[in-house]
């Protein structure tokens, strides 16, 4: 019965989803041509507002907390672990105060309604993982970025998906190209717990009554450390918080 369960209510999220990026991408067109990129991002946040509470139609349970005092005149590094596709969604619309831009494999640039362009039109970093100086090129100048806007960068360390829970160690080269290039940010962990039990088998069928959290977790202060002594600080913190949800 549970199995059914999960069919039914992961096609309607599923309809649910697509209609949100077809419809959204449209907006996004609009407003980034007519309106600019102010209104642009604000239809971004409301189209990740969509995805993340669509997740009630699976009967999801959905934790947002905040942890951490954010501070809006300097940057941010937020470093996440990564168990799923469906993490983004609430990341941008919790975090959507900060003006948050992903380092992104460039792959995402092209095929998605609504995400690719976001991706393009956001300033995001798009990064080619076969070639390892433009991807450093790209992380470098968005850490500038998000510099002088005083903004924030969202990059998952573990460098791909872990489904299963188990983080894979954080490599230290994106977050220490940032810090470089943005030296005032403070690097901020968030835990992201249940999303990868959630999609076990792919994108269909979804995990019916699952228990999706996100937590933004007190900052770290590199204050002149090695970026493996930052990152294993803020693993340590998402592993913490993971265990406790």
């Amino acid at each position: 019965m549970k199995k059914i369960v999960d069919y039914v209510l992961s096609a309607i999220y599923l309809i649910h989803f697509g209609l949100s990026l077809l419809v959204f991408h449209l907006f996004q067109v609009i407003a980034f041509n007519v309106f600019g990129k102010k209104v642009h991002k604000v239809v971004v946040d409301y189209l990740n507002f969509f995805l993340t509470f669509g997740l009630y139609l699976t009967g999801a349970r959905i934790t947002l907390k905040n942890l951490a005092n954010l501070p809006e005149d300097r940057s941010i590094i937020f470093v996440a672990n990564h168990q799923s596709t469906f993490d983004i969604p609430a990341i941008i619309w919790f975090l959507r105060k900060h003006h948050p831009r992903f380092v992104s494999k460039i792959e995402l640039a092209k095929g998605v309604p609504s995400i690719s362009y976001n991706l393009r039109k956001s300033g995001a970093a798009l990064i080619n993982r076969k070639d390892g100086k433009q991807a450093v090129t790209e992380i470098a100048r968005l850490g500038k970025l998000t510099f002088e806007e005083k903004t924030s960068v969202i990059i998952f360390p573990e460098g791909t998906r872990s489904a299963n829970g188990v983080m894979k160690p954080f490599i230290p080269g994106g977050v220490a190209t940032l810090l470089k290039r943005a030296p005032d940010a403070l690097v901020v962990p968030v835990a992201i717990s249940g999303t990868g039990a959630f999609n076990p088998k792919g994108i269909f069928p979804l995990k019916s009554f699952s228990h999706l959290s996100w937590t933004v977790l007190p900052g770290v202060e590199p204050d002149g450390r090695k970026v493996e002594e930052i990152l294993a600080e803020a693993q340590e913190a998402i592993r913490r918080a993971i265990s406790a949800s």
